[in-house]
């Protein structure tokens, strides 16, 4: 085999990476381009939602401008681009990781409302009653987790432009978990399973006060405790529902056939 002479070896090695580096520098358009003009260019790949386009570029401006508000900023549009783009858990990352890195942002605000509103508009499972899946396999993560991330912006930032919204739909988050737990109640009642829906009915009026569903919850408890023939406990959850809920047509129709349209915000 022949081989180079040692003396040539570092020669070699060294145009070997000086031929790499140019070969980089040509796939790489942005090489010679000022932070500026990557900026630009991926505003405006943002702009006609060319979301895959951007973050790297945004992913480019970051490295370059580290250390700078631009790299924050650039930060920021890079989890909005991939949440646009449907990489939620990406997006997610790239917020945790702005959030650690600078928790005195003036942009914190957003970076806390981008990541409530990812898990908000992720699946978050409050209307799947309307598909064959059983209720009760449903998973609420992103809903807690998003309702976390609202509070946490109208706890420390009650001021800040997002913060009205985040409110409301932190309002929309505990109707809908609400309104979850008593579907699942009463597709517990409807297949015979009396202690479950008793359980679940309980959950939603223990733990969300004043809430549309807490009326169907109540009436499940009802009748669930008359299946039963428990009928100190049923009568004790009719006064609770006629006291709340006077007008409750529960009492004399029974069971809705469609859902009230308290959810339709958005």
């Amino acid at each position: 085999m022949l081989r180079a002479p040692r003396a040539l070896l570092p020669a070699l090695l060294g145009a070997a990476a000086l031929v790499a580096g140019c070969a980089n520098n040509i796939d790489d358009k942005t090489a010679n381009w000022s932070t500026e003009k990557i900026a630009a260019e991926a505003r405006d790949e943002l702009n006609s939602g060319s979301y895959d386009k951007a973050v790297p570029l945004l992913e480019k401006l970051e490295g370059r401008a580290a250390g700078t508000p631009q790299a924050q900023q650039a930060q920021l549009d890079k989890a909005y681009a991939q949440y646009k783009g449907k990489e939620k858990a990406q997006a997610l990352a790239t917020l945790e990781r702005f959030i650690k890195l600078h928790p005195a942002s003036p942009a914190l605000d957003y970076a806390l409302y981008l990541k409530g509103l990812i898990n908000f508009n992720d699946d978050l499972g409050m209307f799947s009653w309307l598909s064959q899946q059983d209720l009760s396999e449903r998973d609420q993560k992103a809903a807690k987790d998003s309702f976390e991330s609202f509070r946490e912006l109208t706890t420390r930032f009650p001021n800040s432009r997002y913060a009205q919204d985040a409110r409301q739909r932190m309002t929309y988050i505990v109707n809908s978990l609400a309104q979850y737990e008593v579907h699942v109640a009463r597709y517990y009642y409807e297949r015979g399973a009396f202690v479950a829906a008793i359980a679940r009915a309980q959950r939603a009026v223990a733990d969300y006060q004043a809430v549309p569903a807490a009326e169907e919850a109540l009436y499940i408890l009802v009748k669930s405790y008359e299946a039963l023939g428990l009928t100190q406990l049923r009568d004790d959850a009719q006064r609770v529902l006629s006291t709340n809920f006077p007008s409750s047509r529960y009492s004399t129709e029974g069971f809705k056939d469609k859902e009230s349209a308290w959810w339709k915000f958005w």
